[in-house]
């Protein structure tokens, strides 16, 4: 059974806004309302970045019934993953009787360096997120818990508000060491659409599967989750447009790598934004879109949140509400 989810872009929309979006989303029969996790923007004009921890605990107020979480959050850099630990127990019981889902991340420079943290290289990024992990999840389960890692410490920690159901880490990737550690560790795994087909086939879902033999656990039992970034309109016009304004998208890793201002980003976005499209899946047949969407299904991913990026999210809604959920839905 698919799990149909509706990314709340917090680089785009204003936190007031962002949640009016969050409440259609579940009245519209989206399953969960994921929420990015961001400093600074992609984009400088018209750019936002509201706090997630706040506006997490606004959400699930606001809501009754959607699973809520991040996608993705970095628990190892501007958060402490102590801190992590206890905002996230917080959330689980504010959101009392839902899926909370912590989905992590090795993080981006564009985030962290504007906070005075020197940047380090990918293999110090990801050693601070298998710690952090470890230490969030002996926060969850002990008590009074001394910490001695190379990155992290705590000395006689406890989390005193915890759910009786904790809340599930999801780990992104976009290589196979990530990938690995998801399957190791996590209850889930978050990638992104619009790349080449072998990466998920060969690399990504591979890895997964990897870490849990690995770690002797079911890879059935690790979720996988994708954000699938979608421009459907009855105009065609309408939805080519609407994509450029997440051109940075388009950039290849190495363009932005080490890009830490928005004006920057926004200046080298716009070199491709006539191609920006590529990374969405632009339609305006229902049942076309829908075929589309279906080869990640078909790879084996369950969990689909789709990030639409128009202005106009409450039109996006209604019209994936009738037009393309159902078709989803029917797909088993």
């Amino acid at each position: 059974m698919l799990t149909l989810g509706y990314k709340a872009s917090a680089e785009q929309f204003g936190p007031r806004e962002l949640l009016r979006f969050a409440m259609e989303a579940e009245a519209s029969g989206f399953d969960s309302v994921l929420v990015s996790d961001h400093y600074q923007p992609w984009r400088h004009t018209n750019g936002h970045a509201p706090n997630c921890l706040v506006w997490l605990g606004a959400l699930a107020q606001a809501t009754s019934h959607v699973a809520i979480g991040t996608s993705v959050l970095t628990p190892s850099f501007r958060y402490n993953p102590a801190i992590v630990a206890q905002a996230f127990a917080t959330l689980g019981l504010l959101a009392a009787g839902r899926t909370v889902i912590l989905g992590v991340g090795t993080g981006e420079s564009l985030n962290e360096v504007a906070v005075g943290i020197d940047w380090p290289e990918q293999k110090e990024r990801f050693a601070r997120l298998k710690e952090s992990l470890e230490l969030i999840h002996q926060l969850w389960t002990g008590e009074f818990v001394t910490y001695r890692g190379n990155f992290y410490r705590t000395e006689n920690a406890t989390v005193y508000d915890k759910p009786s159901v904790l809340p599930k880490i999801y780990v992104a990737g976009s290589g196979p060491a990530a990938s690995r550690l998801a399957g190791r560790v996590a209850d889930g795994f978050i990638c992104t659409s619009g790349k080449d087909p072998a990466l998920y086939q060969e690399t990504l879902l591979p890895a997964v599967r990897e870490g849990a033999d690995k770690a002797g656990r079911g890879y059935d039992s690790i979720e996988k989750m994708i954000e699938v970034k979608v421009a459907f309109d009855t105009n065609r016009e309408r939805a080519m447009a609407d994509t450029r304004i997440w051109a940075a998208l388009a950039l290849p890793p190495e363009a932005k790598m080490g890009v830490e201002d928005p004006r920057e980003m926004e200046r080298l976005a716009e070199t491709v934004a006539d191609v920006a499209h590529r990374r969405w899946i632009v339609s305006t047949d229902p049942d076309e879109h829908v075929q589309q969407i279906k080869r990640y299904v078909d790879l084996g991913f369950t969990h689909l949140v789709f990030h639409a990026p128009g202005d106009d999210q409450s039109r996006f809604l209604q019209t994936y509400s009738t037009e393309i959920l159902p078709r989803l839905r029917a797909l088993g």
